[in-house]
């Protein structure tokens, strides 16, 4: 029970000053979490208050079920523009059709994660690379930063890809060139401006001012709210929603009624797929997110129980008229900075959303919506990191291509294109890698008992022995791969008389392989030359011995590479070179 309830471990031991810092630390990600959820709400295209609905069961259900102290779930940038363009595909005209298919995604993508979690397969989100997962996420905060430029210079633009977004943005600024909104582009222009300098200095400002470092950083990450705050009063003074400045306006007050999703099969299948990619690409950003803040702590999380806790969360998000939620980065290292104790900060944290859904609702009118795209953009334009691009070319071209592939079909076919050529094409890349294992000719490093590679050192090698050092487990996808290179070896060397496979890098040995090694073995024997094992792992030992290939074996399995040359070199009497 203990592991499907996590809150059971640390709320046995929850002590009364966790409680003054948890309490802190949700005041804190509270007074950052208004404007994030209500942002997000508009870039999933949803009414505001969706992002609040989102923003309370979802931390309430993952402090119970969840493993990290930190992490803060709720709204964040690219799974609403997933959600955005995953509704948007259905071409749904009724805005409660919208809102409905929005809380079905929520739903799905939380029983998808469950389920995972159940099966214990959180493994299988390592195929998604960090290369991968950084060129998609890049890709779409250019797509979000670019398609939140409307609301803050007060065009009429859109699109869910560049194709259609630029040509669209082109077109808006044409057609307005002569009527401009000025208060809009005043607002939002100004926000943007006030934010991306309070991102970068106001910290520094702060200290200079006689803060502490951790407080000051906390107090710049919050700057959003006070743009939040001055840009409402200035609407609401200068009365600027009669000059053309869009206002968030009337959000309904009190919480929502708990409900089920739809229950439509063509729903359901129309976006199963995209609530796959939801639920993928969220639990990866989510743990990501915990254990890095885990590490710092020295904590540890549990992947397969982070399934069940953000599956569980995008659950109650639908159950509470919201939309798919994860750990958003930015929250998560407020919490933390804050000095969130527990999950119970989160707990905290939602009560006081779920207060401010009462209370602050009627201030939120004249919210305006320039305000929340500078924000969108603010925040996301910390996601846009080109140099992964870079780094991948000089490091890996098979990554590179990952990575630009991601990029390119994310701008231009759109999100879910983006991250499913990114799963597949990790997949590709893993399984192209793992199918040519690195397998280095060695040698004896003089006056020692070390063997390294014949490219890199200057070593002792013999006409008569090949030694080769297979650095992967041999599995149905390389075995064929080994046997062409050892052939191909074999057939430049007329004098030689045994083969040495060093298996200290080998970690499993499949059935594929195992006929490999028979075929190998086999054809050696046939021209003369004996196959020798050295230093095979006792696992792989264990399988081998129940099968009949060491009986066949032409050659010996040898303790170490040394053992295997030293005895080879003496029973064919040959010298050193």
């Amino acid at each position: 029970m203990n592991r499907y309830l996590p809150i059971l471990n640390w709320g046995r031991q929850y002590r009364a000053a966790q409680f003054t810092d948890d309490l802190l630390a949700a005041v804190i990600v509270t007074v950052m979490l208004v404007p994030q959820s209500l942002a997000y709400a508009l870039l999933a295209g949803l009414p505001p208050e969706m992002g609040l609905y989102a923003s309370i069961l979802p931390l309430m259900v993952y402090a119970v079920f969840g493993t990290s102290r930190s992490l803060s779930v709720g709204p964040v940038a690219v799974v609403s523009l997933m959600t955005a363009a995953a509704v948007a595909r259905l071409e749904l005209a009724d805005a409660a059709q919208v809102i409905a298919a929005s809380t079905l995604l929520a739903m799905m993508a939380g029983l998808f994660l469950v389920l995972l979690g159940l099966l214990r397969l959180g493994f299988l989100a390592n195929f998604l690379s960090h290369p991968v997962i950084a060129g998609f996420i890049t890709a779409s905060g250019v797509i979000i930063a670019l398609g939140q430029l409307p609301g803050i210079l007060g065009i009429q633009a859109g699109g869910q890809t560049l194709l259609l977004l630029v040509p669209s943005l082109v077109a808006g600024l044409q057609s307005a060139a002569g009527s401009l909104n000025w208060p809009t582009i005043t607002v939002g222009v100004g926000t943007l401006a006030y934010l991306l300098w309070a991102k970068r200095y106001l910290a520094a400002l702060l200290v200079r001012f006689g803060l502490n470092q951790r407080l000051a950083v906390i107090l710049s990450r919050l700057s959003p709210i006070v743009a939040v705050i001055a840009t409402a009063v200035a609407a609401w003074s200068l009365d600027l929603g009669s000059r053309g400045l869009a206002l968030v306006g009337d959000v309904p007050a009190g919480l929502p009624a708990l409900s089920l999703p739809v229950m439509d099969s063509e729903l359901w299948l129309a976006l199963a797929g995209s609530a796959a990619l939801i639920a993928i690409l969220g639990f990866v950003e989510s743990v990501s997110v915990a254990q890095g803040l885990a590490a710092r702590r020295r904590e540890r999380i549990d992947p397969d129980q982070e399934l069940i806790g953000l599956g569980a969360s995008n659950m109650a998000a639908s159950f509470a008229g919201g939309f798919p939620v994860a750990g958003g980065f930015a929250r998560s290292v407020v919490n933390f900075d804050a000095g969130a104790a527990t999950p119970a900060a989160g707990l905290l944290a939602a009560l006081l959303m779920g207060l401010a859904t009462f209370f602050l609702m009627p201030l939120l009118a004249w919210l305006p919506k320039a305000t929340l795209s500078a924000t969108i953009i603010s925040a996301v334009l910390s996601l846009v990191d080109f140099s992964i691009v870079k780094k991948a070319w000089q490091y890996s071209r098979a990554d590179f291509l990952a990575v630009c592939s991601t990029i390119l079909l994310t701008w231009l076919e759109g999100v879910e294109a983006g991250v499913a050529a990114g799963i597949i094409v990790s997949i590709l890349v893993h399984m192209y890698k793992s199918s040519r294992p690195h397998v280095a000719i060695v040698g004896q490093v003089p006056g020692t008992e070390h063997y390294r590679n014949v490219e890199r050192h200057e070593v002792i090698t013999y006409d008569t022995i090949l030694s080769l050092r297979v650095d992967e487990s041999l599995y149905f996808a390389n075995s064929r791969y080994l046997e062409d290179l050892i052939y191909r070896e074999v057939a430049e060397r007329p004098a030689l008389q045994h083969v040495v496979l060093m298996c200290s890098a080998v970690n499993e040995i499949d059935l594929s392989a195992l006929e490999s090694l028979e075929a190998i073995n086999s054809r050696l024997a046939d021209n003369g030359i004996r196959l020798h094992l050295s230093e095979v792992k006792g696992p792989v030992m264990d399988a081998l011995e129940t099968t009949h290939f060491l009986q066949a074996l032409s050659g010996q399995v040898y303790l170490s590479q040394h053992q295997a040359i030293s005895d080879l070199q003496r029973s064919t009497a040959i010298a050193t070179p």
